[in-house]
């Protein structure tokens, strides 16, 4: 082997063993069926993670819903939420995690709300009662929610142990953590049971009936 090839190799070598875990989650309900919008995350079990200030998301109305209907973000996220429907909403939450107001707009979101702890945020709009949206802060980088399949995945996890949680807006009772320990480049499989509550939708009237 020439010595380039062989300072490629050993640059890839390192290259690997420097690469975060995977880690993939089931969620499923006692039935078994997969539980969509559930939220994965993991917390280093010595802690020291801190807040990552900057980043910006948008929780969108589209259709006199939020979407995404929940929504997972670290701590010192930015949140926008602008209405893409052609009537007016009023955006508040009551919940003692971020209590806000943004009130009657269209268009662009007049305003930004930042998320500075953890913890759940409930959504909703003023006008139209059925107009439900979750935010879950979690103070950790490592977070995923659950697809139709009710698959998680969560990329690039620094090598450690970690306490893996598992949350949805409607689960029943909280579920005990998972310890796993993360070593660079493997990839771990978790599974969740979570007694979720079906999510009813509220009637909605036709648009051409509502003023606003």
């Amino acid at each position: 082997m020439s010595r380039l090839a062989a300072a490629i190799a050993v640059a890839l070598t390192a290259s690997h063993g420097a690469c975060g875990a995977t880690l993939d989650a089931e969620l499923r309900d006692p039935a078994g069926k997969p539980v969509t919008d559930a939220v994965v995350y993991a917390l280093p079990a010595s802690g020291g993670i801190e807040a990552r200030p900057g980043k910006v998301v948008e929780i969108q109305q589209v259709d006199r819903e939020f979407v995404p209907y929940v929504t997972v973000i670290q701590t010192g996220t930015t949140a926008t939420f602008p209405n893409r429907d052609p009537i007016m909403h009023h955006v508040y939450s009551f919940s003692p995690a971020k209590s806000f107001e943004i009130k009657l707009y269209s268009g662009k979101s007049p305003s930004s709300i930042l998320f500075d702890k953890p913890g759940v945020v409930t959504l909703g709009c003023n006008i139209h009662d059925w107009m439900i949206g979750y935010v879950l802060i979690v103070s950790t980088p490592h977070f995923a929610k659950s697809d139709a399949t009710g698959n998680a995945h969560l990329r690039d996890v620094p090598a450690g142990s970690y306490e893996v949680f598992a949350w949805h807006p409607q689960q029943r009772a909280a579920v005990a953590p998972l310890i796993l320990s993360m070593e660079a480049g493997a990839i771990r499989q978790a599974s969740f049971t979570l007694d979720v509550v079906p999510r009813r939708i509220k009637y909605k009237p036709p648009l051409d009936r509502v003023k606003y």
